[in-house]
């Protein structure tokens, strides 16, 4: 009989088999001081685009003190217990009724957190009878859901409608044998790609497959459409999506999420989510900063008015410098290289310790192999000169990456 944990010590998977050598710089980093562009990486000052800060509310002094006052009135203890049972109060119920107006939806569910919440709606949704058909390049939460449905489940190619049609033929032989129904799951906007989810051309296909649509809009929500509706609304479509999922951990900058949809879905949903139902209630001052966050994002519009102007500045001068940013069309802005692991690891190098210059990177398995995607996360919160900085710095890695510069064994820093 062998232990279990001999197979784990010998592999650590995709991802942690690099450990040794990355944890602590290129994984699991620490970033420190104030939260925001400029922080501090293992002592020396970087200009930050890794943070999921899309409004600038994080440290925003309007939501700090009200964070602050929040935590004194009330803990972070209370309510105490899971909503079923004992953590109900008239806030959490009064943040649900704020976000079902605002998002033009007759009910909502508030959720502990992102990636569970979205893993557990779906999963409550599906019986195993039906049949879920997704986009391949939905988020980790989405897959682990579509792993818990018992039933048939069917991928189709990024974004490809003809793909769909595929598909939905499939599933459609199969809940007539089933006497079950079909969901459609996608997302609002990729977050590593930055392309929105083609949601107008997915409903045009309801009629015929008679589906529903589950939307993820983590990157969405609070960012693109009217004040930040979400990419449904931006396409014209926010009626036709009968599950809209939505996170506090993008715009909002907190913990949390959100369900909406019709009334009867959104009750069901609130006593069959297991994640929910034998879970803690969200803290009293993440409700009541979730508040004031959401009505910053509806009654400030200079602050999406702000991103954008980073955004787009960001994205059309990496352009002219002749980088390739993909086809992003929402403020996520990936950037594509090409090269090995290798050269991926010190291109990072170049960028933290001689730039300044602190982003995400991604390498194969999640993008093919010879290809480096740097992720850059724009936000209210930074400046134009940030943004030209940036530009500089990335024409330079640019430059250095294709003349073989980055082929040695490490990057010394200087």
């Amino acid at each position: 009989m062998n232990d279990i944990f001999d197979k784990l010590r010998k592999d650590l998977g995709h991802i942690g088999r690099h450990a040794k050598d990355s944890h602590g710089y290129f994984s699991f980093p620490k970033l420190e001081g104030e939260l925001g562009p400029h922080m501090t990486f293992r002592g020396k000052p970087v200009l930050v685009w890794s943070l999921n800060n899309y409004l600038g509310l994080a440290n925003h002094p309007e939501i700090r003190a009200v964070d602050a006052q929040a935590a004194k009135d009330w803990g972070m203890a209370y309510p105490m217990g899971a909503r079923m049972m004992s953590g109900q109060t008239k806030y959490h119920e009064q943040l649900e009724d704020e976000l079902s107006e605002f998002m033009g939806k007759e009910d909502t569910f508030l959720l502990n957190y992102g990636y569970q919440g979205c893993m557990s709606a779906i999963e409550a949704l599906l019986s195993r009878h039906d049949v879920l058909v997704y986009d391949s390049e939905c988020h980790a939460c989405m897959i682990d859901g579509a792993r818990l449905h018992m039933g048939k489940r069917f991928v189709f190619q990024h974004n490809d409608m003809a793909s769909l049609d595929k598909q939905l033929e499939n599933a459609r032989k199969v809940v007539e044998q089933t006497g079950g129904g079909i969901m459609v799951m996608t997302e609002g906007v990729f977050g590593m790609a930055g392309d929105q989810g083609k949601l107008k051309e997915i409903v045009e296909r309801k009629a015929k497959y008679n589906f529903r649509l589950f939307v993820d809009d983590a990157h969405g929500f609070g960012m693109v459409g009217r004040d930040g509706r979400g990419t449904a609304d931006a396409q014209g479509v926010q009626d036709q999506v009968d599950v809209y999922f939505g996170t506090f951990a993008k715009a909002m900058a907190t913990i949390g999420a959100f369900v909406s949809g019709p009334e009867d879905v959104i009750m069901y949903l609130r006593y069959n989510m297991r994640s929910q139902t034998f879970a803690k209630s969200l803290p009293m001052p993440v409700v009541i900063g979730a508040l004031k966050r959401l009505e910053m994002i509806r009654t400030r519009p200079e602050l999406s008015q702000k991103l954008w102007q980073i955004t787009k500045a960001l994205q059309s001068g990496l352009r002219e410098a002749g980088l390739d940013i993909g086809v992003t069309n929402s403020c996520v802005t990936p950037v594509l290289m090409h090269g090995s692991i290798p050269e991926a690891t010190n291109v990072v190098l170049d960028l933290r310790e001689n730039h300044g210059i602190f982003c995400s990177i991604v390498v194969y398995p999640v993008v093919p192999k010879d290809t480096i995607l740097l992720r850059l996360i724009p936000t209210a919160a930074h400046t134009l000169e940030d943004v030209q900085r940036t530009i500089d710095s990335f024409k330079e890695v640019k430059k250095k990456l294709e003349a073989g510069a980055y082929k040695a064994e490490r990057v010394a820093a200087v």
